[in-house]
């Protein structure tokens, strides 16, 4: 299975919408795992995501719970995308099983959830800067990922 991406209980509908986009786009499946902090429905995505909803690969989960027990049940490895991380994103050798996670806008991820996450990476940035929007985090290290496991040979 190619890489994934996972929103935990993603804030803002915009971003949400601008990942299905590029999931659609990259042939990338989105996992969001509920609650949103939005009504999630294709009209509260349609700005961003425009008509580009109808081609993406989207699997919504309950619950966190819910979303780990599938995901350890499948044998994929989880990947936390963090400011908190140590190792850099363009350190980690990415694998084909692999769920990029990103976490909410408004918090990232609670500890525990961080804690069942089998990796853990960071963008590195300047200093005294605090982080780069979700939804462009997100999509520089899935091109990461995809460029490490040849996730683009399927792709035009």
């Amino acid at each position: 299975m190619p890489v994934a991406l996972a929103l935990y209980q993603p804030d803002i509908a915009n971003n949400t919408g601008t990942l299905i986009r590029l999931g659609a786009c990259l042939g990338t499946t989105i996992h969001i795992i509920h609650p949103t902090g939005f009504p999630f429905s294709p009209k509260t995505l349609a700005r961003a995501g425009l008509d580009y909803l109808d081609h993406a690969a989207v699997q919504e989960h309950d619950s966190w719970t819910a979303f780990n027990d599938w995901r350890s049940a499948a044998g994929h490895r989880l990947v936390l995308l963090t400011t908190k991380a140590e190792q850099s994103a363009y350190a980690a050798a990415y694998q084909d099983n692999d769920i990029l996670m990103v976490g909410r806008e408004s918090a990232g991820v609670p500890d525990a959830v961080a804690a069942a996450c089998d990796l853990a990476a960071r963008i590195p940035m300047r200093p005294n800067l605090r982080s780069i929007n979700v939804a462009l985090a997100a999509t520089l290290i899935l091109g990461e990922a995809k460029r490490q496991t040849d996730g683009f040979t399927d792709l035009q």
